[in-house]
């Protein structure tokens, strides 16, 4: 469960991360992306364990609020897994296709 919410935040932050104040993006990209405890990012800080923690927890709602509302990750899964099913389809009915291969890869290029 916390290697989930883990990697759904990380995925959040690169989608939301120009939204957030510059602390905000500081902490999260600390805690999340660097794996740093929130007492190193305290001391850092110079600011209290709490302050660090209440920080996160604010950023993972709002995070959360942004993607309630604007939903690009939910989007952005479902448009990754239809070029996924899309290329298996392809790949095994035109193997021999190499300009709707190509074409599909490029498709897949512009997602990441």
């Amino acid at each position: 469960m916390a290697l989930e919410k883990t990697n759904r935040i990380n995925a959040l932050f690169e989608f939301y991360e120009p939204l957030l104040t510059e602390k905000q993006m500081n902490y999260i990209a600390l805690y999340y992306r660097d794996d740093y405890s929130l007492g190193e990012i305290a001391e850092n800080y110079e600011v209290s364990r709490q302050a660090v923690y209440d920080n996160i927890r604010r950023t993972e709602k709002i995070l959360e609020e942004y993607e309630t509302k604007l939903q690009l990750f939910q989007r952005f899964q479902a448009q990754s897994k239809q070029t996924d099913e899309l290329e298996n389809y392809v790949r095994e009915n035109y193997p021999q296709d190499g300009r709707l291969l190509a074409m599909i890869e490029q498709l897949a290029r512009l997602e990441e």
